[in-house]
């Protein structure tokens, strides 16, 4: 299993999370597969559906591309440490949760694994940042828009932020132009009239136009 600092290459090199946040994940390991033929190395299930940890485990198992060490899974919305630890029993290589749990924190260091919770402002961000986040999901994205990171990392220029929602092909550019470590992409990418008609062309082809867009 890849190290934090190995996990955390991955995902500043090709600068983009997939954030699968479906009702049905059925079809993970074929959406998981549609996505990677488009660019995508980096992907985010979310426990917003309980049967996230069991596909994370599927898609894990299914695509080799984890154990040669060229892509990552971790799981999302993970909003205390059971399910931190549940995920990372798993298989899961990093843990993102939309606002910022100590506890979860520490269980994922005490573990090993890379660890993102969600803040917003200033002192939010420099908080989880302090606790030992490995980078800092930057929550909703959309309220504050592309140059709030900038201004962040003005004075503190260490931060490694990951901007999650609202993020599109028109945007993603101007985020990362700003300081983004990376960014998060759910349904602008993850299209779910797509996978729901198993239409597996048109998903590959978004995602490649966003790994394009994030170059």
């Amino acid at each position: 299993m890849a190290d934090i600092d190995e996990v955390l290459e991955i995902i500043r090199v090709h600068r983009l999370i997939a954030i699968v946040r479906l009702n049905d994940l059925s079809t993970a390991v074929d959406l998981s597969r549609a996505l990677f033929a488009g660019g995508i190395r980096a992907l985010e299930l979310t426990l917003s559906n309980p049967a996230a940890i069991e596909a994370l485990a599927e898609v894990k198992a299914a695509l080799p591309e984890f154990d040669r060490g060229d892509a990552v899974i971790g799981l999302g919305t993970v909003l205390n440490a059971d399910q931190a630890r549940a995920a990372i029993e798993v298989g899961a290589q990093f843990i993102v949760s939309p606002a910022t749990n100590f506890a979860t924190i520490e269980t994922c260091r005490q573990m090993k694994v890379a660890v993102m919770p969600g803040a917003l402002t200033p002192t939010e961000i420099l908080t989880a940042w302090e606790a030992g986040a490995s980078a800092v999901k930057v929550f909703p994205a959309r309220s504050v828009g592309p140059s709030y990171l900038k201004d962040v990392r003005e004075p503190l220029p260490f931060l490694r932020l990951i901007p999650t929602g609202g993020i599109d092909r028109n945007n993603i550019k101007a985020y990362l132009e700003n300081g983004a470590f990376a960014v998060g992409v759910g349904g602008n990418l993850v299209d779910k009239q797509s996978i729901a008609a198993r239409d597996w062309t048109t998903l590959t082809d978004r995602a490649r136009e966003f790994t394009r867009a994030a170059v």
